[in-house]
């Protein structure tokens, strides 16, 4: 629009397209350049105008039909994670009251080599994209032909909820201790939205983090990628992860699964931890895996 108010127009004057972000933070397997490309263009000179610049750039570029198509492709890839991370998550939830191990079922589960994708259970999703492409496609659907999109909707009510459902298991872990949650010193292990990454937009660990803080929990945390301008809102201040930090703590809470986050040195150090992440499986220690 802006190009067109100067009096040029799209496809004659100039070519327009369009390539979604395909990017998967801290993941060291698949980068920039040898993850293939989705390209499209508002006609064909277009496309091959942007096949060809990012061509110099990736390994592969796959051509579309159009610009919404390739957004389609986006929004595609993202609810399908979004829905399937809140089948587990979900499932977690049901297979703790019934008594189930859920991550030994997933182990078997992906035995399967065929018809079956692994996703494990978490504290929640964050980022600048599950909480809000598969959103914005129902809304969309939702505006356009006034149907609900209702795979997403029940995706985002399970996982909206997994902080709450972290807090409620917390609190009940610290009720068989004897403890409040009010004024009882709670580490959480990771900020970030997810391992290896800096990014803490929309982060379930931050949501579990407000909801202890306004029952009165004494928090600290532990997460080196997160940067110094770190504010999220409320008291929580960040600790070097170590020894020290973990025995000061009344409970140890696991949200992301930093490589750094050593699970034998926190099985030694630690009083009582929950391990939303599974890291500590098959180690002994005094606590409650999701």
């Amino acid at each position: 629009p802006l190009l067109e108010g100067s009096g040029l127009t799209a496809g004659r004057d100039f070519h327009l397209g369009y390539s979604p972000e395909r990017i998967d933070p801290g993941n060291t397997q698949y980068t920039f350049d040898n993850t293939p490309k989705v390209v499209s263009g508002i006609d064909a000179e277009s496309l091959a105008c942007v096949g060809a610049f990012y061509s110099t750039l990736v390994e592969q570029v796959v051509p579309v039909g159009s610009c919404a198509e390739a957004e389609l492709v986006k929004l595609l890839e993202n609810t399908f994670r979004h829905v399937n991370i809140a089948l587990v998550n979900e499932l977690a939830m049901f297979a703790e009251d019934l008594g189930v191990d859920i991550w030994s079922a997933i182990d078997a589960a992906s035995t399967k080599p065929f018809g079956y994708m692994r996703f494990t259970p978490g504290p929640g999703v964050g980022g600048h994209c599950l909480p809000v492409d598969p959103s914005y496609l129902s809304w969309r659907v939702r505006r356009q032909s006034g149907h609900a999109f209702r795979f997403v909707e029940l995706a985002n009510d399970v996982n909206e909820h997994m902080p709450d459902y972290v807090v409620t298991r917390i609190v009940s872990m610290l009720n068989k201790s004897e403890r409040s949650v009010k004024g009882s010193k709670i580490l959480l292990l990771g900020m970030a939205y997810k391992a290896g990454t800096s990014d803490w937009r929309e982060s379930p660990s931050v949501k579990v983090a407000e909801r202890l803080a306004a029952l009165g929990a004494d928090l600290r945390a532990c997460d080196s990628h997160i940067p110094a301008v770190f504010a999220p809102g409320f008291d929580l201040r960040l600790e070097e992860f170590g020894p020290e930090a973990l025995a000061a703590a009344d409970l140890v809470v696991l949200l992301v699964d930093h490589l750094e986050f050593d699970a034998d040195v926190i099985c030694e150090h630690s009083t009582l931890i929950f391990d939303a992440k599974a890291i500590l499986r098959g180690r002994e220690f005094s606590g409650e895996i999701l």
